[in-house]
Order: C-alpha cells, then structure tokens, then sequence
C-alpha cells in the first residue's frame, strides 16, 4: 500500500486543482476476510452499497478474468470495512457477473449476471437476484432471461433505476452492424421493472447523472460500433424528456463506466488505454465493420491499461482526462461510497500496482486483487 498526495493533470487544465487521492488498501485477499469468501487468482467485478448501518460489498473470484464454471460471488459485510463478515456465496456451475446492489426501503437486493462456460465466448443468459432481509439472503431467482445484463443501480430521483443491456452476444459475434440495446428500467419494489430502449447499436456498459438543471449526461462504451465508429458514446438528455439520448462519438473506449455528479460537474472513473492517443478506434476506413473490430480488439489486448478519472462535458459532449489511480494491467471495475461533502471511497479491481506494465491480456490471465482508496475534491 502507499500513498498518493500528488497526480499529474491533463494538459488542457493545469490551473484546476486536482481531486487527491488516499493511502490505497488491499481489501481481499486480505487479513480482514472470513475463510468462507476465500480468493481465486483474479477478483474482479464487484460492487459496494451502504445498508442499515453496514458496508456491503460483493465480488467475483475465479481462476482468471474470463468464463468459468469455477465462479463464485461472494457477499460480505464490514461496520469499518476492514475486517468483514461473511454474508453469502453464490455458485452455479457458470459464469457470473456483474453484481448489483440495491437498498431500498429496509431491503437489500443483490442484481448479477448469469453468463457461460466457454472462455472464448460472451454467453449472456440473463439477470438473477437475491433478497437481503432480517438478517437473510434469499435463493437467487430469475428476473430477466432475455440476455439482459444489469450495468449500474441506483435509486434517481426517489425511484429504483437499472440501466443494463440486452444483445451482448452481438459484441464479439458480430454479424453486419450490431443491434444491441441499452435499457432503462424502474421499479416501485425492486422486483418488477419496466421501461423503455434509450439507445439501439454498438452500445452496452451505461451509466449516467443528473446535472444540477435536472438534465442527464451519460456514458455508453460503444465497442461493438455502429456506423459512424468505435469506442464510446458521450450522451445527455433534457430534464423534460430524459429518456430522448443525444450522443457523440468518442474514439477512447471507457471500459466499465462509473459516473457521477460531485460539485456541479460530472466525473467519470472507466478504463484508459495507455497509447499516445487512447484511442479505441484506430481510423481504418480501409476496412469493413467486423474486420475493423477485429483489428482494434487485438491491439487494445496488447497495450497496458490504467483506471483513470475523467471530467464529462455535458455540454459540449466530450470528455477530459483527469488522473490515474494506481493501476496496471487488468483493471478498472469501480464501484464508491460517500464519505463526506467532498471525499468519496473508491473500489476498485487491478494487477499489482507497482508491478510490471503488463498489456491488458496478460493482465486477464494473472492475479487481480481488490482494492480501495479515498478519492477527495477540492
């Protein structure tokens, strides 16, 4: 663990004071964890919420990044989020992914993904939950079995919010222009959900915050692509009408996207890709969707990659490089909790940090461990 007092800036803003970042703290493996949410080489995709006066994080363990029948969630519980209560695991023989919390009114819901067993293939099945209530966890059962992925809950606006994505299958099965869709979803119980497409192409991982007028700026990692390009769609919508998207395109492809609001702006902590440009989409026009794809995909395996900060623009649409937090490899799986008016406590999965700049794929079939660390705003 060390400490971090000083970072640098983007070359566009040197004169903004910059957000510092915390004595960075390995949470698991780790001294504080119950033997029962035991690790595997590569942890990964988690997620943390407050709940009744407890901390609740939950996280993947498996052999490495990719699809394993060997997968286990495991749920944990802490009051100082160093030593933790074990709370329940999840196993089936497959894939998961992708946990999501919710508490609302007195219940805490715990969201994942259901995926397959081949390494080689993204198999989404649907979406399954779990109840915390008195002190128990439910058996998990479905609630979407139409391939949706959930990306990110909250409760906006005094209403349970789920934004996730159906069609996933077509991001690395490509056919022609892809179709998938970006759902926005609510709900009066956490159990039954309704709503609408905001967004149909090469989008999947979304997240989104209100500006201070009440109007939306979201984030929507475009992989797949669509006509115009690769890498990642900038979006906002009026307050009147927040479901009606207008999106830009940005060739950086901000991997497992977190947004939020601190302090009238809105920030964004997702994946960067550590080449002169960042950029996800290399400019071939020589070359056709899939192959285009194809290209991209391989060259962003071999470079090394970092979990970075970033300012979003709602107006004009665009994006700012802001910091790193320590990172290397495979990385960048952020989930935070609110400290105080200006600090928050950010988790987040990577290779070791001070170890090797190894690129993203040699990162994948290596150890991952989770860590958090304070993030506060001047």
């Amino acid at each position: 663990m060390f400490l971090l007092l000083a970072c640098t800036a983007s070359d566009a803003d040197t004169a903004t004071p910059l957000p510092t970042l915390g004595e960075q703290v390995q949470v698991t493996p780790g001294h504080g964890m119950p033997a029962e949410a035991a690790s595997m080489p590569s942890n990964n995709n988690l997620d943390v919420v407050r709940h009744e006066g407890r901390v609740f994080f939950a996280f993947r363990t498996a052999p490495d990044h990719f699809a394993s029948p060997e997968t286990r969630l495991h749920v944990v519980s802490s009051e100082d989020q160093d030593t933790w209560d074990f709370e329940a695991s999840f196993f089936m023989e497959t894939d998961l992914r992708e946990p999501r919390f919710l508490s609302w009114k007195g219940r805490l819901f715990l969201y994942f993904a259901v995926l397959g067993t081949d390494a080689l293939a993204f198999e989404p099945q649907g979406t399954m939950v779990s109840v915390y209530e008195d002190g128990t966890w439910s058996e998990p059962e479905w609630l979407f079995q139409d391939s949706l992925i959930p990306w990110r809950t909250r409760v906006m606006n005094g209403e349970p919010t789920l934004v996730g994505y159906t069609g996933g299958d077509q991001i690395y099965d490509q056919d022609g222009l892809p179709a998938i869709e970006v759902k926005w979803l609510t709900s009066t119980d956490g159990l039954d959900w309704e709503g609408t497409t905001v967004w149909t192409g090469g989008g999947s991982e979304t997240d989104f915050a209100f500006r201070e007028d009440g109007s939306l700026v979201a984030i929507v990692r475009n992989e797949a692509g669509d006509a115009e390009g690769f890498g990642s769609l900038v979006c906002s919508a009026p307050s009147t009408i927040l479901t009606d998207w207008t999106c830009s395109h940005d060739p950086r492809k901000y991997d497992s996207p977190l947004v939020f609001e601190h302090g009238g702006e809105i920030w964004l902590i997702g994946r960067r890709n550590l080449t002169d440009t960042g950029h996800f989409d290399l400019g071939r026009d020589d070359l056709g969707h899939e192959q285009a794809f194809l290209n991209y995909s391989v060259d962003y395996w071999q470079n090394p990659k970092r979990c970075s900060l970033w300012r979003v623009d709602g107006d004009a649409l665009s994006v700012e490089f802001v910091l790193d937090l320590p990172s290397r490899g495979d990385t960048c799986f952020a989930s935070i909790l609110e400290v105080d008016e200006h600090t928050v406590e950010v988790y987040n999965y990577s290779s070791d940090p001070s170890g090797p700049d190894l690129s993203w794929l040699e990162g994948q079939k290596g150890e991952t461990n989770i860590y958090r660390q304070r993030l506060t705003f001047p």
